[in-house]
């Protein structure tokens, strides 16, 4: 199939567009594949949907080969559904919300677990009629809050998601296996490296989940990794816990005079200065308690505050702890809230003070107080003492105060020991490109999916579900085949098989560029014709190495010799051929 410049609908700029902050997102508006219509909402131009529907393809054929069928389901739907399981409230602002003219609540869905178990629960109600693997390939819908990236990031984005449904538990095992390892085909086709990582299911909920990432600097998550074979991301990450400490025989905490030390280094220059060890060992961060004040809004829009103890030496990770406390939005304290709380000394603030805790509660400032995995009781700490300028020093856990409970929350750090005992780990950045998810009996049970087992049993449908994002992933591949003059896509997903730019005024080159056309149309390429007539090399040059489709054939001036050219905009290298066998040659 031939299709001509001349008729196409496509227009290059020169420029980039101002609000593009990735390399992708500029390329692609400038090569015209999409076009921004408001933010993280694009439209898609003939060529743009080209690249999305090959990927779309190879999707569609792993999907197949791993026996899932393709449906598809209305992007608006009821609340109801979403209300059942919760979701309509976890999402929070993330959430497109709106109503019909009657009144009634309608959703744009992140998401389809709620109606692809509806649908089943309609049709099924046997075990004989399960293993079941259904997918579709749908746009999804979330308020992010600040849109950024292209498609790396949007508000609309185009979604592969499959749902497996079993009546056993090893069932699902066996679905989740089918569905991750055509994960693995459909990567290694789109020639995407990924590691798989453990990860949080956050508000898809469930037990098993696995995350597919493309290892990359510009990666906005990061995941950990050990060279005996452990990998998650760090909101799954589980801190390994040390040994309790003896507590009989330690010294009584001792309260100091810590001006001026709010921060936790200028605490250990003056812990040094004036108050050594008695072991001649010197102070340290990682012998001081950090206490992190953090305040949480519940879907009710109330708002509680919690202090979070972890060694001097780490920070608290605000993913991490988004993780922990869900559905609540995490933030740091306030001003205002530090206002409503004189306990809280700002700089100074502990679990301990010399006027004891408050009554009724194990911490001294009445507020919630959790503490890392690595405060292990009869370990001994520096901290603050609840008064302006003074720490306590000896302070061990487990005797001289205790908490609420425990947040594992504070930062990984490369050497950490993974938590499988495989060595310490390294960090690195990466993008998510796919998700695997064990759900278990979540949705069935809220939605009342059940069918009769072998022993005529009602038991309840345990579920998987798979996502791909497509736009993503189309992003991602722009992001990894470029140069300084456009994209260079590879010839799985590229737009067409071969670019044909006639060059010049030369009637005899447009002759011999139909001649080229003609037999590639004959030997089955898709071919993009650069017909327009009175355009100058240097832009028709330009434009097809901005679109970036990898093989280009040139007819120029070696015409009269009898010979166009065939450019590989991968290596950059330029091959002349006789004309009659530009076809063969690239079908070579």
């Amino acid at each position: 199939m031939v299709t001509r410049l001349t008729n196409f609908f496509l227009k290059t700029l020169r420029e980039d567009p101002a609000d593009a902050e990735v390399i992708s997102h500029r390329l692609l508006v400038r090569a015209g594949y999409i076009r921004r219509q408001a933010p993280g909402i694009f439209a898609w131009l003939p060529l743009g949907l080209r690249v999305k529907g090959k990927i779309e393809r190879i999707v569609r054929e792993e999907m197949t080969n791993a026996g899932a069928h393709e449906v598809h389901f209305p992007a608006l739907l009821p609340r109801e559904p979403y209300e059942v399981t919760g979701r309509w409230e976890e999402y929070g602002d993330g959430l497109f919300r709106l109503q019909d003219r009657k009144g009634s609540d309608m959703l744009l869905a992140p998401t389809h677990e709620e109606v692809f178990t509806l649908m089943v629960k309609d049709l099924y109600s046997s075990y004989k009629d399960l293993p079941l693997s259904i997918y579709q390939i749908q746009d999804k819908y979330r308020d992010e809050a600040r849109p950024r990236a292209g498609l790396l990031r949007g508000r609309e984005f185009t979604m592969k998601d499959a749902y497996s449904f079993d009546h056993t538990d090893a069932g699902l095992d066996a679905s989740y296996q089918a569905q991750r390892d055509a994960y693995e085909r459909i990567f290694t086709r789109l020639g995407l490296e990924y590691v798989i990582v453990n990860a949080d299911a956050g508000a898809m909920g469930g037990s098993k989940s696995e995350e597919f990432l493309h290892p990359t600097p510009v990666g906005e998550d990061t995941f950990v990794r050990s060279a005996g074979g452990y990998a998650a991301n760090v909101e799954a990450w589980t801190t390994e816990v040390p040994a309790a400490i003896a507590i009989d025989g330690q010294a009584e905490p001792q309260v100091h005079d810590t001006p001026n030390t709010p921060t936790i280094q200028t605490l250990v220059d003056l812990a040094n200065a004036e108050h050594p060890r008695e072991d001649g060992v010197a102070w340290t961060a990682a012998d001081t308690l950090k206490n992190v004040v953090l305040a949480l809004k519940a879907l009710d829009g109330t708002r509680e505050l919690v202090i979070i103890g972890v060694p001097g030496d780490r920070d608290v990770d605000l993913k991490r702890a988004e993780v922990a406390f869900a559905p609540a939005e995490i933030e740091a304290a306030t001003e205002a809230d530090f206002a409503k709380h004189p306990g809280l000394v700002k700089g100074y603030i502990g679990p301990w003070s010399e006027d004891g805790p408050v009554l009724g509660e194990k911490s001294a400032t009445g507020i919630r107080y959790l503490l890392d995995p690595r405060v292990v009781d009869g370990s001994s700490w520096i901290t603050g003492a609840n008064a302006d300028g003074r720490h306590v020093f000896g302070l061990v856990a487990g005797r001289d105060f205790v908490s609420d409970g425990i947040a594992d929350v504070a930062d990984v750090r490369a050497g950490d020991p993974a938590p499988d005992g495989s060595g310490p780990v390294e960090l690195a950045r990466g993008m998510e490109i796919g998700h695997v998810f064990q759900l278990g009996r979540k949705y069935a049970e809220a939605l009342g999916l059940k069918v009769l087992d072998e022993n005529g049993k009602l038991v309840t449908v345990t579920m998987g579900s798979y996502g791909i994002g497509i736009t993503r992933i189309l992003a991602i591949i722009a992001e990894l085949n470029n140069d300084e003059n456009g994209l260079i896509w590879p010839e799985t997903v590229a737009p067409f098989d071969v670019h044909v730019v006639a060059t010049g005024r030369d009637a005899a080159v447009f002759e011999a560029a139909e001649s080229v056309v003609r037999d590639l149309e004959a030997s089955g390429f898709d071919v993009l014709f650069d017909d327009r007539p009175k355009v100058s090399p240097g832009v028709k040059f330009g434009d097809a190495e901005l679109l970036g489709i990898p093989r280009i054939v040139i007819a120029g001036r070696g015409v009269a010799d009898g010979v166009v050219e065939l450019w590989d905009r991968r290596t950059g290298e330029r091959t002349p051929v006789p004309i009659a066998e530009a076809a063969a040659a690239l079908k070579g």
